[in-house]
């Protein structure tokens, strides 16, 4: 981060703000000064069972966040390193509605994410390989610093064989843990190790027969009947789920992982499990779950909620991120509504940051967003403004639009408000996929009627030049003498009538960029619709 020699003192401030990064990041400091340890591994865990969503994203972003955050705290003197981690060794227990063909999949039930074929088509191996690079390309695009992790590697290459043989010595005192949280049927037949059949090459949930300690094998029952014996090392066998979590934690010494609410009554399960193999839990923070626009859980294999390129067609990244780092511990659904606001949100953000003292900067979004170097960006028209202006002129050519935002201020041009520019792009899109297949205009009564004859009248009246507070003056003064009451019902008749929506910008500054001539038009043509 980059300081200001007559700016406060930037760790001090840090260790006192209120902001959800840092007080992260105080666990993890005060969690150093326990162990002894000269570094920090962050670790983000991903199931490539479906392609990957926005809420992976988010676990990377927000850990990132945080990591951040520990830098500032620590005057950047403490290494870290944040490892993604793919469970790609699982077994597919169900085909993804989303994928071609998923019918063709369905004799691959049950083996290993990796040798699952690659329904996508391309130079991947197996459906794990395409939605691990699916994952990494979104990553690699926001210039995340990570280090990929393939549990399919880990497994095979031996990196966790230690961990392993140690899971088979302590195999009865996590069973003792297990047993417990599940129901009678599952008892009978659990265990911590998932043998992969040597004849089918399945991830197989069977009971063992024998768990050798010291020769560091299973015993169990392929599926063929016959019995079998496999060391656990190597990548001839995977853990179940929960004891994975928590052998990857003691195998890598992990200090800080995140996940979501679902996983929150297994964390002591976790815990437990890593400290039983001679680990020391890590740091936690569960967020709430994104749902969809039916309130929802969003599912990878159902392909319910926005996928990473959907959001990136009608927004920036740095409203993605803002989306990410607002309320984590609050559920919110993650649809194509809430872009607009994610996006003008932003930019408000961004413009106050200039003006705040530093350590209101330090609670300030864009500052996490951005690793503590905000951009500097003059953006003179919202999100929402641009998406009323392409809806009221009907026009979805960014030359048209770019001829109002001139009108407006001579001086600008795609050229020297390049990000402004970018917005209009995304305005364009959006306005087409979602805002136009909705319009639906409808006629004026007669109250509604002779107000906008009177705003009309009171347009003409006001000089070309007329700013966007003297034209909000009038709107106010018409609905108030047509008596309207509320007078938030006034101006739902002007979205509705002049723009076909039920919301819209703040009216007078609206007609300030629009132009006085042709927000008379507008109201022309609502008056003609009866």
């Amino acid at each position: 981060m980059t300081t200001n020699p007559n700016t406060p003192d930037w760790l001090t401030l840090a260790t006192e703000a209120r902001a959800w990064p840092f007080e992260e990041a105080r666990k993890i400091v005060k969690r150093l000064e326990k162990t002894g340890k000269d570094h920090v591994l962050f670790e983000t865990g991903y199931g490539p069972s479906g392609l990957p969503h926005i809420g992976t994203f988010g676990e990377v972003a927000r850990t990132t966040m945080v990591r951040h955050a520990f830098h500032v705290l620590t005057g950047d003197k403490v290494p870290t390193r944040l490892l993604c981690f793919s469970d790609d060794m699982d077994g597919m227990r169900k085909v993804p509605d989303n994928v071609p063909d998923p019918v063709a999949l369905r004799e691959y039930l049950h083996l290993p994410l990796t040798k699952v074929p690659n329904p996508f088509g391309g130079d991947w191996e197996s459906f794990g390989h395409h939605n691990n690079a699916m994952l990494r390309r979104f990553l690699d695009t926001f210039g995340f610093e990570y280090e990929f992790a393939s549990a399919t590697d880990y497994y095979r290459s031996g990196k966790f064989d230690e961990v392993l043989l140690r899971t088979a010595e302590k195999y009865d005192d996590i069973m003792k843990v297990m047993l417990p949280t599940l129901g009678a049927e599952r008892q009978a037949t659990y265990s911590p190790f998932l043998p992969i059949s040597p004849k089918t090459g399945r991830v197989l949930y069977v009971p063992m027969k024998h768990v050798d300690a010291k020769a560091g094998t299973i015993t169990f029952e392929d599926e063929d009947g016959a019995e079998e014996t496999l060391p656990v090392t190597g990548g001839a066998v995977k853990l179940q789920w929960k004891p994975d979590f928590g052998m990857r934690w003691a195998a890598l010494d992990v200090d800080f992982e995140m996940f979501g609410k679902d996983h929150q009554t297994n964390a002591v399960i976790y815990d437990r499990i890593c400290n039983i193999l001679g680990g020391r839990a890590p740091e936690h923070f569960v967020y709430e779950l994104f749902l969809d626009d039916k309130g929802e859980k969003i599912s990878k294999s159902k392909g319910n909620g926005l996928t990473i390129d959907e959001w990136l067609t009608y927004a920036s990244p740095e409203s993605l991120s803002l989306f990410m780092f607002s309320q984590p511990r609050r559920a919110k659904r993650l649809y194509f509504d809430v872009i607009p606001r994610n996006v003008d949100d932003y930019y408000t953000h961004l413009a106050n940051y200039e003006t705040q003292e530093p350590d209101k900067q330090l609670e300030n979004p864009v500052w996490h967003i951005h690793s503590g170097n905000p951009p500097k960006v003059d953006m003179l028209v919202s999100f929402s403004m641009l998406l009323n202006l392409v809806s009221a002129s009907n026009s979805e050519d960014k030359s048209v639009l770019w001829g109002f935002i001139r009108n407006y201020d001579k001086s600008m041009t795609p050229d020297n408000h390049p990000e402004l520019d970018r917005l209009v792009d995304y305005a364009v899109r959006y306005f087409h996929d979602f805002v136009r297949p909705h319009k639906s205009f409808r006629s004026a009564d007669a109250r509604e009627r002779k107000a906008l004859q009177d705003l009309d009248a009171a347009l003409g009246a006001l000089p070309a030049d007329a700013d966007g507070r003297t034209i909000q003056d009038e709107v106010y003064r018409i609905g108030n003498e047509a008596g309207f009451e509320p007078l938030r019902d006034w101006f739902q008749a002007l979205y509705q009538i002049l723009l076909g929506q039920d919301q819209g910008p703040r009216f007078g500054n609206f007609v300030e960029l629009y132009g006085i001539e042709q927000s008379r038009k507008l109201i022309e043509e609502g008056l003609a619709r009866g």
